[in-house]
C-alpha cells in the first residue's frame, strides 16, 4: 500500500479508533515517511526485525509497538516465553501461524501453546473466523483477536465480506459476555 492510500484510508477512520501500521522489515527512512504522513496509533512488526530494530524503529515513530510471533508446528510454550522476553519492550504480541512468507495465511495453530502469562498481552491471530473465535477466546483469553482471511469473500483474497465480518464481531461479543 502506498502512503497516499494509507492517508486516504485513515481519513475515513472514525474518532476513538486506533490505527495500526503493519510493517515487514521497514527501513528507518520508510518508517519516518509513513509516520510523518499517516496518523498511526500503534506499530506492528511482522517481519524479521530484531528486538533492537523494533525498539529503534518505534523510537523513530515515537509510538508503542507489537511484535508478531510466528507459531510453528514444533513451537513449544517455552519458545514463546523466550521470544517475549527478547522483545520485552513490546506493548504486546500478535500470535500468528508460521507459514512461508509473512502473515498467517488463514491457518490455525495450537492455541494451547500460548502460556497464560502471555495471554493478557496477546493479540490472537491465524485462521480465526466466526465459527472458531469463541473457542479461541475461551481457551486463550487474549487481550484482542485479529482477523483477515476469515472474513474474506470466498475466492477473493483481500476482499472483506460484510456479513462474515458482522458474524465475527457477534461471535467475539458473545464470547466476551460469556
Amino acid at each position: 500500500m502506498s502512503v497516499a492510500q494509507a492517508v486516504e484510508l485513515v481519513h475515513q477512520v472514525p474518532p476513538f479508533v486506533s490505527v495500526v501500521g503493519l510493517f515487514v522489515n521497514p527501513t528507518p527512512d520508510w518508517m519516518r515517511e509513513v509516520v510523518s504522513n499517516v496518523g498511526l496509533s500503534l506499530l506492528q512488526f511482522h517481519g524479521d526485525e530484531t528486538a533492537d530494530q523494533c525498539e529503534s524503529l518505534a523510537g523513530v515513530a515515537g509510538l508503542p509497538w507489537l511484535r508478531a510471533l510466528r507459531v510453528a508446528a514444533d513451537t513449544q510454550p517455552a519458545d514463546l516465553v523466550k521470544s517475549a522476553l527478547n522483545y520485552s519492550a513490546a506493548s504486546g504480541f500478535l500470535f500468528d501461524t508460521h507459514v512461508e512468507g509473512y502473515g498467517g495465511g488463514g491457518k490455525v495453530f495450537d492455541w494451547s501453546l500460548i502460556p497464560a502469562e502471555l495471554a493478557r498481552r496477546a493479540v490472537l491471530s491465524g485462521g480465526l473466523n466466526a465459527q472458531n473465535v469463541s473457542d479461541a477466546i475461551h481457551r486463550v483469553r487474549p487481550y484482542a483477536v485479529d482477523v483477515s482471511s476469515g472474513i474474506e469473500v470466498p475466492g477473493a483474497r483481500g476482499v472483506k465480506d460484510h456479513a462474515r465480518m458482522a458474524a465475527f464481531v457477534r461471535a467475539v461479543r458473545a464470547a466476551d459476555a460469556g
